[in-house]
Parts: structure tokens; C-alpha cells; sequence
């Protein structure tokens, strides 16, 4: 596996791949490389004739009273698990190679980056378009892919490529979880161990509230019933049932749907979804 600290020999390296023809898919991360990561690089490698993974907490998508300082940075067991996965190139830069100007936070999404996770992380999805677009910047990636389970950073990005006319086709990966249902998450390595055994009750009320609405109870109360029995355990955050191509209120013409929340459990902010068409219901 060939590994870049700089971005100047990766670009060279890129550019000789594609005088080769060789497509490229670029797979960003934060690092602490886990199942889930796997299947999106698995993906990555149906795409295209190369892969590369990026390795970069992003400190712009952190806001001072979160976790930057504590989040999991595993380069080396990264390394060694992307090199038996026979990943091609991996990107693990320092921040000034990605910010050489500095981390400026000036970065703007526009409004659905202020509506759920936003709400409480009002600098977070800034960041995060921040940093893919200069990802995309350096590598020039023929696709890119990412995991449904952060939704709303998800269609932040394929808005982020339709805005500025980036060539580069996004991919998603439906969620892979646990045995109990719980989303994987780096963040996970976090949870206490008797956390962690409540943690599957996020999952099945999210499961519970897509069964109300199946059997003819108004949104409304389903998400009720669910923020009340979650409320014993977590710190409820949000429960909202949308339009699953915008986040919008769900309306007539509303063909898929989906249950987005986020909690807290502990000291550990958890986030779940599940999408579902309306001829589903």
C-alpha cells in the first residue's frame, strides 16, 4: 500500500493512475476504522480500478466543547487493516497539508445545515464540506462514498458536488450494524459497558416508530410513544419523521421517508436512521 503525508507526491502518483486509465474512488474517514468502514471501501473498489482512503480528523467540523482532542486516532492498526484489505493508497496527512492557510471555519452549507444535528452542532456540517471539498480538491476522485447512517452530512455533500460542478459521482452505503441492530460507530469505543447493553433500544424505537406508521398511527404519536420510552434511557436530541430527499415535512407527493434521531447516552452522542417508501406504509 502506497501511504501520502504530503499532497504533492499523492497528486503525482493520482495523475499517474489516470494516465494509465485508471478510475478513482476516494473514501474519506476520520480514522478509527471499524466494519462499517470496510464495507464502504468494499464498495469503493466495485467502482473503480483504485481506491483511496483518506485518514484525517477533520478539526474544522469540531466545535470547542466537543470531542477533537478525545476522538480515537488509531493510525497504525488503520494502516495495518487497510493493508490487508489490499487498499492501493492511503491519505494521512497533517492538518497544514489540508489547511495551509489554517483552519478557517468560514465555510458556509447553506440551511440544511442548520436544522437537526445542526441545531446542536451549528459549525459541524461546515466543516465537513470544508474538508470533502478539499478532499476532492487534492485527490479529483471518479466517485466517492459514504455511509447512510450520517443522512444529513450525506445529502449535504451530493448538494455540495451538484453546487459547485464537481465531477465526482457520490455513492452511499445503507448503515451496517451490530448483532443487536446498533448503528457501527466509532464513537461506540466511547460507551461504558452498561451503555452499551442499553444502547440497542435506540435502534428498535426507531423500528417500532416505521411499524406504528405501517399500521395507521399518525406520526405524531408514533414519535411520542418513542421519545418517551427512549427518554428513560437517553438524552433525546431529536426524533423527526421527513421527507428523505431534503429533510422537509413529509407531504402528499413525499414518496420516501425517513426516521432520523440523535441521543445522548452518557457522554456518547449517538446518531440512527431508517428510510422507507411511502407504498411501504
Amino acid at each position: 500500500m502506497h501511504i501520502f503525508e504530503k499532497i504533492g507526491p499523492l497528486e503525482d502518483y493520482l495523475d499517474s493512475c489516470r494516465e494509465d486509465n485508471r478510475s478513482i474512488t476516494l473514501v474519506p474517514t476520520m480514522g478509527g476504522l471499524h466494519e462499517g468502514h470496510l464495507q464502504l471501501i468494499e464498495k469503493a473498489k466495485e467502482c473503480s480500478d483504485m481506491v483511496v482512503v483518506s485518514v484525517f480528523v477533520n478539526p474544522t467540523q469540531f466545535a470547542e466543547n466537543e470531542d477533537f482532542k478525545a476522538y480515537p486516532k488509531t493510525l497504525s492498526e488503520d494502516k495495518r487493516l487497510l493493508e490487508a484489505i489490499k487498499v492501493e493508497a492511503m491519505f494521512a496527512p497533517l492538518d497544514n497539508e489540508v489547511y495551509p492557510d489554517g483552519n478557517s471555519q468560514d465555510y458556509d452549507v447553506g440551511e440544511m445545515g442548520k436544522i437537526l444535528c445542526g441545531i446542536s452542532r451549528p459549525i459541524h456540517f461546515n466543516g465537513v464540506a470544508q474538508v470533502v471539498s478539499r478532499l476532492f480538491d487534492i485527490v479529483k476522485p471518479d466517485y466517492a462514498v459514504f455511509g447512510e447512517k450520517d443522512y444529513q452530512q450525506l445529502l449535504i455533500i451530493k448538494s455540495l458536488v451538484e453546487r459547485q460542478g464537481i465531477k465526482t459521482t457520490i455513492v452511499s452505503v445503507p448503515t451496517l450494524r451490530e448483532s443487536d441492530g446498533t448503528a457501527m460507530s466509532t464513537r461506540n469505543n466511547y460507551l461504558s459497558p452498561e451503555d452499551r447493553a442499553n444502547a440497542p433500544l435506540f435502534y428498535q424505537q426507531l423500528v417500532a416508530i416505521k411499524a406504528a406508521i405501517q399500521n395507521g398511527t399518525d406520526i405524531s404519536s408514533a414519535t411520542g410513544q418513542a421519545l418517551e420510552t427512549l427518554s428513560g434511557v437517553f438524552d433525546v436530541e431529536y426524533i423527526e419523521v421527513l421527507n428523505a430527499n431534503n429533510l422537509t415535512q413529509i407531504t402528499t407527493s413525499s414518496n420516501e421517508i425517513i426516521i432520523i434521531s440523535a441521543v445522548r447516552l452518557g457522554e456518547t452522542r449517538l446518531i440512527d436512521n431508517i428510510v422507507f417508501r411511502r407504498s411501504d406504509v
